[in-house]
């Protein structure tokens, strides 16, 4: 019945009589707290829903992007199923433009979204960039993934 995947439901009611309670258990609610109620039993009932759900499941970490994937809970890149030598500022930038394919960011908001740096030298953005070309692209001097949007800053090219 439920809909919205398995997001735990407390429904608060001023109704909270038997018909009220049954019919919000049947539409999917985990519990149901009619008033009045105390904070308290409130708070116990959130407890007990949630250790009841469990853990939600882990996201998948890995990224995939044509024959390029980068596992971010291993920190390891594979490019045609062979490993990929990438420094920790190298990983975070491939990781950044991997999971954000089409958007085109600045040197800035690179600096500061990949490396957390409201300051610094957008160079260091140019140099991260064009190793990390010579690490993924086929051919460095014409990326198809690591895109230049001059004027703007980098896009990722999603491969399919």
């Amino acid at each position: 019945m439920r809909e919205i995947g398995d997001v735990p439901i407390i429904m608060l009611s001023a109704l909270g009589g038997e018909r009220d309670r049954v019919a919000g258990l049947r539409l999917g609610a985990d519990d149901f707290v009619g008033k009045p109620f105390s904070p308290r039993e409130l708070v116990a009932r959130v407890d007990s829903v949630l250790r009841r759900s469990g853990p939600a499941p882990a996201a998948s970490r890995v990224l995939a992007d044509g024959n390029l994937t980068v596992d971010t809970d291993r920190h390891v890149t594979t490019l045609a199923d062979h490993a990929v030598a990438l420094t920790v500022r190298e990983f975070a930038l491939l990781r950044f433009l991997v999971g954000n394919p089409g958007i085109a960011f600045t040197r800035e908001d690179l600096l500061k979204q990949v490396w957390g740096w409201t300051v610094g030298d957008r160079s260091t953005v140019t140099v991260h960039v064009r190793r990390l070309r010579e690490k993924i692209e086929v051919d460095p001097t014409r990326p198809t993934r690591l895109l230049t949007i001059w004027g703007i800053g980098y896009l990722w090219e999603a491969q399919g």
